[in-house]
């Protein structure tokens, strides 16, 4: 079966994946303009699939996992991948960045202009990557497990541990795994942006509507997945999803308190 038939049926498969990667391009491309956004989800679909090649033939750096072959024929593959699932770090690490970003925002009447271009400054330091690796491993805490739980809904059964873990059957290497993509496709994407000559320069100051753009689809990803949870019946599987992100909700919900209204008018990226 030829690729743009198999990709045309992964669209109709999965649709909500397309979805929420359409909202990862507008917003990505609205904040960092669309070759910034080409070099991060690039660099970032690659290092997944890389990882995720690696894994189900040597165990890292996720273990041991496979996949079922169930949807051959029904969705595109790369190798043994299905291409929806390496697609999905995509938007998930723009999220996740978005997050940080917000949670980092400076507040207060002290930070109107000149804060938000130190924060610019400093968008990919080294403890802004470490935060967003942590929030992009975090988030694969509430997806995993329902995920693994696929044939109990539309998802389908796709993949299997051969030994099962301790977190709701998901092993803590898998965990492990997806700070180690965050982290080499954010480093990559340091690299790059270090390099002026190979993209535009970020912009001086951050927007932060632009931003919540992309909090909004971390917040989108993560309720759907909850929702799935709950659906399915996994009562304290949900529940502890809802635990995990209470501080981090709380953080980003006080946010709004401090932060100044004159952020919101920053004009975007062009």
């Amino acid at each position: 079966m030829d690729v743009p038939l198999l990709l045309w049926k992964t669209l109709l498969l999965r649709p909500y994946v397309f979805f929420f990667l359409g909202v990862a391009l507008v917003a990505a491309s609205r904040l960092l303009g669309w070759k910034r956004t080409g070099a991060l989800f690039g660099i970032t679909w690659l290092t997944a699939f890389l990882c995720e090649f690696s894994s189900t033939r040597i165990g890292f750096p996720f273990g041991d996992y496979y996949y079922t072959g169930s949807t051959v024929g029904e969705e595109l593959y790369v190798a043994n991948i299905p291409f929806m699932d390496s697609l999905s770090f995509t938007f998930l690490l723009y999220a996740s960045y978005c997050l940080v970003l917000w949670l980092l925002l400076p507040a207060g009447p002290a930070s109107r202009e000149s804060g938000l271009r130190l924060l610019a400054r400093e968008s990919l330091s080294w403890p802004v990557i470490g935060l967003t690796c942590l929030l992009f491993m975090l988030i694969d805490v509430v997806i995993d497990p329902v995920a693994l739980r696929g044939e109990r809904w539309f998802l389908g059964q796709i993949y299997g541990y051969p030994d099962p873990g301790v977190y709701f059957g998901v092993p803590l290497a898998n965990f492990a795994g997806w700070f180690v993509v965050g982290l080499i496709a954010m480093t990559g994407y340091r690299v790059l942006d270090r390099r002026s000559s190979l993209l535009p320069a970020f912009p001086h100051a951050i927007p932060a509507q632009e931003v919540l753009l992309g909090c909004g689809l971390y917040y989108g990803v993560l309720l759907f997945n909850l929702v799935m949870t709950f659906w399915i019946g996994e009562w304290l599987l949900g529940l502890v999803g809802c635990l995990l992100y209470a501080p981090v909700t709380t953080l980003a919900l006080l946010k709004f308190r401090g932060l100044p209204s004159s952020s919101f008018l920053c004009p975007p990226r062009q």
